[in-house]
């Protein structure tokens, strides 16, 4: 088995040896696509249901930070795009809040209910941080923290007006409305997430440059 030299690595990925044959790099490619798709579905599983709102409190933004810093932005992007196709076949729990994961049926009502912005923002959010780590930005923590809160930010804006669109109430005037039920009680939390994940990707930088 022949490998080529990356000799400029734009994200971490590519410090794994890329394989000279096209096939090979397809399925290695994919081997890290899915791995970020089932850690994000593993994450999701780490979760505290709140009784006032259809959304829960995960590990599940981690995941998807970190898959844009790491994968960049086109895999990234895939990543969370086949943790939301798979979940609706997955014969296991996968989403948050999925207790049956057991019919297509199920798991089509959880990827495209309530919490379905939030979904169709982690393919948005992986992309973006992909391409912000592609120009350098996971490297620093100074410049890493600020590209993982854009992603909760885009994660945020999707889910909200998905949110308010699909429970019938206004994003944020009035009682109740979509940033009380989806982005006020998780705000300490994704903070923690986000600066984790932004001092992770220049610790991985450093750790790799020596």
């Amino acid at each position: 088995m022949s490998y080529v030299t990356v000799e400029v690595p734009r994200t971490l990925s590519d410090l794994i040896p890329r394989p000279a044959a096209r096939t090979r790099q397809l399925a290695r490619d994919a081997a890290l696509v899915l791995g970020f798709a089932l850690l994000t579905a593993a994450l999701a599983q780490v979760r505290i249901n709140l009784s006032f709102t259809p959304v829960p409190i995960t590990g599940q933004t981690f995941a998807v930070l970190l898959s844009g810093a790491v994968l960049g932005a086109n895999r990234g992007g895939l990543a969370q795009l086949a943790y939301w196709a798979l979940g609706i076949v997955a014969p296991v729990p996968w989403y948050a809040g999925d207790h049956s994961g057991t019919s297509i049926k199920a798991g089509w009502h959880l990827a495209t209910g309530s919490t379905a912005g939030y979904l169709a923002g982690f393919v948005v959010a992986a992309f973006v941080v992909g391409l912000l780590a592609q120009q350098g930005q996971d490297r620093r923590f100074s410049s890493s923290v600020p590209a993982m809160l854009t992603g909760t930010a885009i994660i945020y804006a999707c889910g909200l007006v998905w949110l308010a669109h699909s429970l019938h109430i206004p994003i944020a005037t009035g009682h109740p409305n979509a940033v009380e039920y989806g982005l006020t009680p998780f705000l300490a939390g994704d903070a923690l997430k986000l600066l984790l994940a932004g001092a992770l990707t220049p610790v991985a930088w450093r750790f790799f440059d020596r």
